[in-house]
């Protein structure tokens, strides 16, 4: 494979990676966390919304932490997407010696 061969499969790779990446980020992801708390974040880790059962706000350190948990697994959730993404691409580097 010649030099100018390698730099356009790099560039493709390149914008199939944007392209998946972009996808990410615009994908919703949601977590509820025992009936009480749903989480709903972007990909970009945009949080869109944050639902309480009504019935739950008597316990506010419960809520809290139901909260954080739920946006720690969602935020785990997608690094685990961008990581496959991002291996699933690179898979097709190795013909480039990488």
């Amino acid at each position: 494979m010649n030099m100018q061969q390698l730099m356009i499969q790099a560039q493709k790779m390149q914008r199939e990676l944007k392209k998946a990446k972009d996808q990410l980020h615009e994908k919703e992801f949601s977590k509820n966390q025992a009936g009480v708390v749903t989480v709903t974040v972007k990909g970009d880790k945009s949080i869109q919304k944050i639902d309480i059962d009504k019935d739950a706000l008597e316990d506010k350190e419960m809520v809290e932490e139901m909260i954080v948990v739920a946006l720690n697994e969602l935020f785990d959730q997608i690094d685990e997407e961008e990581a496959a993404i991002e291996e699933k691409l690179a898979g097709g580097a190795k013909g480039f010696g990488f």
